[in-house]
């Protein structure tokens, strides 16, 4: 299915049930935020239980700490990134019980439709991935640590990888890996500053 437009898109997205009826124990209904004439795309792995109550991405701890991050208010951030990410729905909890359960393949393959809607409507001017997954499935990044801070191209448009905000993640606790995101961010701001 083609649409003409990105409202009309976000529509069906918000309709969005493939998952759920192919058996998925989703534990909310498609969660993204964006308008028409957004030039920067934000792309993360899926929302978390907190965007499941809120029905708005990144509103969690990890939410907080991409903003600070980026040294975004709530309205800043929004105003600035179209938010989407791998899978819409929150995927529940991880069966370990520490954070949360990671999207299947045939649940991401099901959800990649919508982005590439999204990408061919907006046709965004930078886009951003956090975390590994989202830079796998955008950027075909394999090993997120070496991608980290560098720069890469997508249809014309820089694409920007930044590791995953989660507190489950060790990742910055290696004093190597924050110089790595303190690069990534350098990248971003620059980006940003080019499209204002």
């Amino acid at each position: 299915m083609a649409f003409r437009s990105l409202t009309a898109a976000q529509r069906a997205n918000r309709r969005c049930r493939t998952c759920a009826e192919a058996g998925f124990p989703l534990e909310s209904t498609p969660i993204f935020e964006g308008r028409p004439g957004q030039a920067a795309y934000l792309y993360g792995q899926a929302p978390g239980i907190v965007e499941a109550g809120e029905l708005r991405p990144w509103r969690g701890r990890a939410g907080r700490t991409l903003r600070a991050w980026l040294g975004m208010d709530e309205d800043m951030f929004y105003a600035t990134f179209y938010c989407a990410s791998v899978t819409r729905c929150y995927p529940g909890r991880a069966p370990s019980g520490r954070g949360d359960r990671t999207p299947t393949t045939a649940e991401q393959t099901l959800c990649a439709t919508w982005r590439e809607h999204e990408l061919r409507l907006l046709r965004p001017r930078l886009l951003v991935t956090v975390g590994g997954l989202a830079s796998r499935q955008l950027l075909g990044v394999q090993r997120l640590t070496a991608a980290i801070g560098e720069r890469f191209e997508l249809g014309g448009s820089p694409a920007i990888p930044l590791p995953h905000p989660s507190g489950v993640s060790g990742w910055l606790n290696d004093r190597a890996n924050q110089a790595r995101l303190e690069a990534a961010l350098r990248l971003v701001g620059a980006e940003l500053a080019r499209l204002r």
